[in-house]
C-alpha cells in the first residue's frame, strides 16, 4: 500500500467522522464546533436559494435546527488533493411530522490545522421524494443481495 493511499484513507475516516459530527453540531445548535470547522469565508447555499456567509450560518444555527430528527442515509467522500466533497442524503422530519430528503455537498480543503469546510448546498425534497428514495433503496438492497 502506497503513502498515497494511506494517507488518502485517513483522510477518507476524518472527512466521514467531520461529517457526522456537522449533522451533529446541526442537530445540537453547536455553533463552537462550525467556528473551529468552517474557514472565515465559508458560504452556505440553502434550499431556498439564500446565501449565508460563515456569521450569518453561525447566527441561523443559534437558533436551532428546523428539523426534529435527521437520519443520514448515504455519505460519498471524494478527495482531489487538498480539496474534498462530501456528498450526502438525509431523511429528515419537523415537529409536525412532516418530512422529506435532503441532499447536500459541502467542500472541504486541506490546511494547516486539518480540514476545513469551505461552502456547503443543501437541497431538501418533499415527502413524496421521501417516499421514492426509500422504495429505490429497498430495490438497489434487494438486488444486492
Amino acid at each position: 500500500m502506497s503513502y498515497e493511499t494511506e494517507l488518502n484513507g485517513l483522510d477518507q475516516t476524518t472527512l466521514e467522522h467531520l461529517n457526522a459530527e456537522y449533522v451533529r453540531a446541526f442537530m445540537s445548535s453547536d455553533v463552537n464546533w462550525y467556528e473551529e470547522h468552517l474557514v472565515d469565508d465559508f458560504v452556505c447555499i440553502e434550499s431556498d436559494g439564500s446565501i449565508l456567509n460563515k456569521s450569518q450560518f453561525l447566527s441561523k444555527t443559534a437558533e436551532g435546527p428546523d428539523v426534529a430528527d435527521y437520519e443520514l442515509q448515504k455519505v460519498s467522500v471524494r478527495i482531489y488533493g487538498g480539496v474534498a466533497l462530501v456528498r450526502a442524503t438525509g431523511l429528515w422530519t419537523k415537529e409536525d411530522q412532516s418530512s422529506g430528503l435532503s441532499h447536500y455537498i459541502d467542500v472541504y480543503v486541506r490546511t494547516m490545522a486539518g480540514w476545513k469546510a469551505v461552502s456547503a448546498q443543501v437541497t431538501r425534497a418533499s415527502q413524496t421524494d421521501r417516499i421514492n428514495f426509500n422504495h429505490m433503496k429497498s430495490t438497489c438492497e434487494e438486488l444486492s443481495v
